[in-house]
Order: C-alpha cells, then structure tokens, then sequence
C-alpha cells in the first residue's frame, strides 16, 4: 500500500452531493433504514485548513456558520478523534472549516466535513487513505461518499459503494431554505406516510437510469430522477413545493428535493438555462447555487 505524505499544513476540499435516486427502504434491526442510493458529488465544496497543534480545536465560517458546534458535537471534532484512536495517536490539530454547502440541507453537508476531516489527519499523520473507508462509516452512512466522489450506488445504509460509469456533465441549480429540516424528522414522516398509505413504497434505481447515466442520455436521466424522502419533506414543509414549480416552469429537465431536504435541486440542460433557472428562482428562496457534477472526492488542495 502507498503511503499519504507528512504534512504540517494541509488544505482539503470536499463536494456536496445529490441523490438521483433514493429508494428508502423498511428499517433495519439496527435501526437504519435499507436504502439504495446514487449519489453524484457536485461543485458546491467546503474547505477544511488543518494544522498541527497542541491541542484539538475548531473554528468556522461560512453558509451556516453560527449554527454549528465547535467542539465534540461536530463531525469533523468526532472524524478526528476516530482516526487519531485508530492510530494510537493523540488529535492534536487546529482544524479552520470554510462552508458553503447548506447547513441541515440535504446535501451531506456534515458527512462532507467529517470526511474532510479524516483525509486531512491522515495527510497529516501519514496514514494511508485506503484506511479512512471504514473510519468513515462508523461515523456515518453519509461519509464515505465524499471520500470517493464521483457517481456511485450507496446500498447498505448508504455505506456500502460501487462506482457508476458517468457519461455526461450535470448543469445544476441548488435552491437553499432560509430553514432546515432534520433527516431523522424525514425518515419518521415517511414510515408515518407509509403506514397511511400516503408514500410509494421503496424501489431500486431502475436499470434505464443507470443505464441513462453510462450513455451520457440527459433526457433518459432526467425522467427517472426520485427521492423517497420527497414527500415528507415536502409534508413537514409545504413551503418548498412552489420552489419546485418554479423552477419546473423556468425550464429545468426536472426538479426534486435534496435528500431530506430543504434544498431543491434542478437539473438542467446547459449552463445557460441553469443560470436562466437560478435567476427565475432568486428572491423565492434563501439563496441560489448554480453547480455542476460529478466532480471528484475529497482532496488535498494547494495553497493559493
């Protein structure tokens, strides 16, 4: 196995993510619930500064910056204490976390940080990357996306990875909440709707969309995009469902909440008509984000 260079100071950038599919499925006995997921990483990125230090410390800045713990709480405080009692090491790091991706937004915004986290104590530390996975699911379902990057189906609880072949570039406009909702509250109104006949039952992602995904058809993509999560985030927050018209009207391929939401994404044709979207879009929400996808996982980064 290759080793990660020392460093004393390391820089990492890490994606959100998107689901263009979350099947949801019954829960587990240990609680999760069985999902087949495929995520896509895209540009909206956070930074995260590490130094060696003599003791564990984080500040942050950013989209949502005053609403996130600094010390035990945080995924990224919790990333390294994971690695560093992996290794037999004590976590003596000074981490400075720049966000952009939304707070509780249903971007894996946490996830993204906490793998940015283990990446940067590694480099750090010299420990080698092909480790970090499994430090990565015990801290989350969501974690070990970031890490890869790209397209991938999540099965399991959303930990378990196989890399999917990406035949076209994703123009995408993001649409962030001036609230949030929690995933566990998502989860729970689903088996709630459920039980009320009120929600589709689960399904796996369909063979045409991966399918769609490795020829590079955008339109074949855009018709077999779904989130289980959908309706109880739009029933715990009817407000996001005239996000979703609007950006429909303005002219995406298609629209649909981010994971738990609230944020709503729209796929689209060219950059051209995500700019159009996101234009139509502002002043109906929060903020707007134009990205695109897939983009690569994690990685150290130069200093500019």
């Amino acid at each position: 196995m290759s080793s990660v260079a020392v460093r004393a100071d390391v820089r990492v950038r890490v994606p959100a993510k998107v689901n263009l599919h979350l099947g949801v499925g019954p829960v587990r006995d240990d609680g999760f619930h069985e999902l087949a997921n495929v995520f896509c990483a895209v540009s909206i990125e956070d930074d995260l500064r590490a130094r060696r230090a003599r003791e564990l410390s984080l500040s942050i800045s950013g989209e949502g910056a005053e609403e996130l713990p600094t010390g035990p709480e945080n995924l990224v405080w919790r990333a390294a204490c994971v690695l560093a009692a992996h290794v037999g090491r004590s976590p003596e790091v000074d981490f400075a976390l720049a966000k952009r991706i939304p707070v509780a937004g249903g971007m894996a915004g946490g996830s993204a940080d906490a793998a940015a986290a283990l990446l940067a104590c590694a480099s750090l530390w010299g420990v080698d990357r092909e480790v970090l996975t499994a430090r990565a699911a015990e801290l989350g379902s969501d974690v070990p996306f970031p890490l890869l990057g790209g397209v991938a189906l999540g099965t399991g609880r959303g930990e378990v990875l196989r890399p999917l072949p990406c035949a076209v570039r994703l123009n995408w406009v993001f649409a962030f909440a001036d609230f949030g909702i929690s995933a566990g509250a998502a989860y729970r109104e689903l088996d709630r709707m459920r039980r009320a006949g009120l929600a589709p039952a689960p399904a796996p992602p369909p063979d045409d969309l991966l399918a769609a995904l490795a020829a590079g058809d955008l339109a074949g993509l855009a018709g077999r995009l779904r989130n289980d999560l959908e309706p109880a985030a739009l029933s715990l927050e009817p407000r996001l469902a005239p996000v979703l018209d609007r950006g429909r009207t303005a002219g995406a391929l298609a629209a649909l909440v981010s994971g738990s939401g609230p944020t709503c994404a729209f796929l689209c044709e060219s950059p051209e008509q995500a700019g159009a979207v996101a234009a139509e879009l502002a002043g109906g929400c929060r903020a707007t984000r134009v990205a695109v996808g897939p983009v690569a996982g994690a990685s150290v980064v130069e200093d500019r």
